[in-house]
């Protein structure tokens, strides 16, 4: 009897062993962390703020999100300045899988995402970027821009609308008539802007208008301050001519479809999350950076003068609608993306110097 008592709480002690011992070995199979592996890339380099952001905000808040449950951990991959993708292929590379998420600037993509380009067909718009990035909000959720993003294996994530564009040029401009026979570079659709005014436009960008003007390829830049000042093209243009032709969305924050179908939920939510920090941090920064790239333009010795009004004028009436050949281009759901962008703009109480779609 006494050797069947021994035995019986023998076996109740291995037992409650068993038990905590598949308790405890249980435990790190629930909290066992998932590692997912994604590759960021940008044309641009981290001196822009629409890539400065992707780590600092959008990175950032996907990381503390996921922190929260310990579930899921990002190792981020990351390849700026083109390292990886070059200015301009950033869709097809990601598209490709070749990178997972990253910038695609949409001003390069006028042929495949023509919607998306809408901003550009619509100079002197609103000089405030917010203004724009809350109208192209409303845009974005129309089902002919996802459509546009999906076609090429996109989702879309986050926009940026960069400042005011001027002209940074190696002389002075007072009126229309200075720009005669000048070469002036610029992205895609902007060379638009230019028609009719005496100006020659010339295929560029950000990455090339400092060599381009030092060498003689033009003669100025179709820019915005906040990127003139840290390309340094004070030194090879140093007049900045506030021109009023608008702030523009010149691109997203956009993830490869195939990826972001396969991604957990809770992963999803961060990246959302993340989309919207870096929504708003980078227009707090562009702001406060607009009045510091001023004053550094000037200490560096550079020039700032603000077009005459009437000559403005000038400029507005003398350029071909550029809309009209976009909304050929855009296809049938061109016309209702203008409008919709436009009037979500005139409800800020912003006044349009020409009603393009209204033409």
């Amino acid at each position: 009897m006494k050797a069947f008592t021994y035995n019986r709480n023998l076996l109740r002690q291995s037992l409650a062993a068993a038990v905590v011992g598949i308790a405890l070995g249980a435990a790190p199979l629930a909290h066992a962390q998932e590692t997912i592996k994604l590759t960021v890339a940008a044309g641009h380099p981290p001196i822009f703020l629409w890539v400065k952001h992707l780590k600092e905000s959008l990175m950032a808040t996907v990381d503390a999100e996921l922190a929260k449950t310990g579930k899921y951990k990002i190792a981020w991959t990351e390849a700026y300045g083109g390292t990886l993708a070059k200015i301009g292929s950033e869709l097809e590379t990601m598209e490709q899988g070749i990178s997972d998420m990253g910038i695609v600037a949409t001003v390069f993509q006028s042929a495949k995402l023509p919607l998306n380009n809408v901003t550009y067909f619509v100079p002197y718009g609103p000089a405030d970027a917010n203004v724009v990035t809350s109208a192209i909000d409303k845009v974005q959720a129309r089902p002919e821009l996802t459509a546009e993003w999906s076609k090429y294996n996109l989702v879309y994530l986050a926009g940026f609308a960069i400042d005011n564009y001027g002209l940074a040029t190696n002389f002075p401009i007072t009126k229309m008539e200075d720009l005669n026979g000048k070469k002036i570079g610029g992205a895609g659709p902007n060379l638009a802007w230019l028609k009719n005014t005496g100006a020659v436009g010339v295929q560029g960008s950000l990455n090339t208008f400092y060599n381009d003007i030092k060498t003689g390829v033009y003669d100025g830049a179709v820019a915005f301050i906040t990127s003139a000042v840290p390309a340094k093209l004070f030194e090879v243009a140093p007049h900045f001519t506030v021109m009023d032709m608008g702030a523009m969305y010149a691109g997203a924050v956009a993830i490869n479809k195939s990826r972001w179908d396969k991604l957990p939920d809770e992963v999803k939510a961060a990246f959302r999350k993340g989309a919207a920090t870096y929504k708003e941090a980078y227009l707090k920064e562009q702001t406060a950076r607009i009045s510091a790239a001023t004053e550094a333009w000037t200490k560096a010795g550079g020039k700032i003068t603000k077009l005459p009004a009437a000559e403005q004028v000038r400029l507005v009436k003398a350029i071909p609608n550029p809309t009209a050949d976009w909304i050929k281009q855009a296809g049938p759901a061109a016309k209702a993306v203008l409008a919709e962008y436009m009037n979500s703009v005139r409800e800020t109480g912003f006044k349009f110097p020409r009603d393009f779609d209204k033409e």
